[in-house]
């Protein structure tokens, strides 16, 4: 819902949806014949393959590509793997895309429960990371990196998504059991349960702080929850990883808490469907199903010019494939139909103000967007904030000319980005020159 006042120079309002107490179980989608896990790939791509087209594979079965590779997936079905292919992903991420094709008997992988007796982090770092709600194990077990409090989202971050606030709603027992392991295997004692326009009551014994956020989008950004909640600023370039404070979802935690309690890796993936008009359904559905099967499901046909987004229609992506599989971290699915659809538009900037009055990081989005659209990004970065910038959407959302303000922003991050990797590589090989000259 959108609600704006009457005065011009007040901020625009958009409320997130709060889903009732009571949830109906999710409607459970299974794929037809075969599965599509993106395998990220770090080892030496030169080394034999562990694994080839043509290996069977179990439900729950650890797949590394490569003997030195600490990358995996997680086999979220059983059957035989018919193909390995490379697949670039957005901002030039490539992956290798594993399909399985399903196999009529279902027969489960039991190397988690062997190898596992009691929980420890070492154990979720192994095993958990390719778990529904992909949680951030890597971050809570890098030694450089001090974690002192854990916040579980209870809230989704983007509108017409409610899969998390549904499964802190429906399976709160669930949530519980993995604050209790998250707690055990991190040895962290601050752990704080988020919920967006709750009340307090019902949370008891739950072993984590229950803050209540407001109803207002983008409350629920892990940067808006460091101020709100926490009372601390993110710097411009810093992560809330930077200043000790790790985000997942309450999917994350049921994960990680069912997989010990069971002793069988969770492959099964929630997340919210919302169709061309409009409807919002709780579906569930392994890991690396074609989004084909899911829609085919409902009966939604897709048309020339339709989008298909993953995540919400404010930060969400595009996809461009039917094919184009369910991951860990996908929280829900929007389909708009091409009427809908809000298209960008080369037509320059009118200075109204309004990504200004918008932005709740208070950046001067009207001023930004000219460096970026020339392609000046350290410009952009050096005069006008562009890594304060936390990626809301709400300045091409509000955008009277429909310049695409969010994909720039996120397009000069990314340039920047991969141009320090790159001189951090050559100073890297400069200096091994050098000190092998001198040796």
């Amino acid at each position: 819902m959108l609600k704006k006042s009457f005065f011009g120079l007040s901020r625009s309002r958009i409320a997130y949806e709060l889903l009732p107490a009571r949830q109906p179980e999710p409607d459970k989608v299974m794929p037809s014949k075969k599965v599509t896990l993106f395998h990220s790939k770090n080892g030496n791509q030169n080394a034999p393959a562990s694994f080839q087209a043509g290996d069977k594979v179990r439900t729950g079965q650890k797949i590394s590509l490569f003997a030195d590779d600490p990358a995996y997936v997680i086999s979220s079905v059983t059957g035989t793997i018919s193909s390995i292919s490379p697949h670039t992903g957005d901002f030039g991420k490539t992956y290798s895309a594993i399909t399985v094709d399903i196999a009529e008997n279902e027969v489960l992988d039991d190397q988690f429960k062997q190898q596992i007796q009691t929980p420890d982090l070492a154990g979720a770092v192994e095993f958990l990371s390719f778990a529904p709600g992909n949680p951030p194990l890597s971050v809570l077990s890098e030694p450089e990196t001090e974690i002192h409090t854990i916040v579980i989202m209870g809230a989704d971050s983007d509108l017409l998504i409610g899969t998390n606030q549904s499964i802190v709603k429906s399976r709160l027992d669930a949530v519980k059991k993995g604050i209790g392991v998250l707690r055990d295997i991190t040895g962290i004692d601050k752990i704080i349960l988020i919920t967006a326009g709750e009340s307090m009551q019902g949370f008891g014994h739950i072993g984590a702080q229950v803050k209540n956020i407001d109803t207002g989008y983008p409350a629920a950004l892990p940067q808006m929850i460091m101020k709100s909640v926490l009372g601390e600023v993110v710097p411009a370039g810093k992560t809330c990883t930077d200043l000790g404070v790790c985000f997942l979802t309450a999917e994350a935690a049921v994960s990680i808490g069912k997989a010990f309690n069971d002793g069988q890796i969770p492959v099964r993936k929630i997340l919210t469907l919302v169709t061309k008009d409009g409807n919002q359904r709780l579906i569930e559905t392994v890991i690396g199903t074609p989004i084909r099967d899911i829609l085919d499901r409902y009966g939604v046909s897709i048309n020339e010019e339709d989008r298909i987004i993953f995540g919400g229609p404010m930060a969400g992506s595009a996809v461009y494939s039917l094919d184009h599989p369910v991951q860990p971290d996908t929280n829900g699915i929007v389909v708009i139909d091409r009427s809908d659809a809000a298209y960008a538009s080369d037509y320059p900037c009118i200075n109204c103000g309004e990504c200004v009055r918008t932005c709740p990081a208070r950046i001067q989005v009207h001023m930004l967007v000219r460096f970026l659209e020339a392609g000046h990004y350290e410009e952009a970065a050096d005069n006008y904030d562009l890594f304060s910038c936390i990626e809301c959407g709400l300045c091409s959302f509000v955008c009277v000319s429909k310049i695409p303000i969010f994909q720039y922003i996120k397009l000069a991050k990314y340039e920047l980005d991969r141009a320090k990797a790159s001189e951090t590589m050559e100073a890297t090989e400069t200096t091994e020159v050098t000190e092998a000259t001198d040796a």
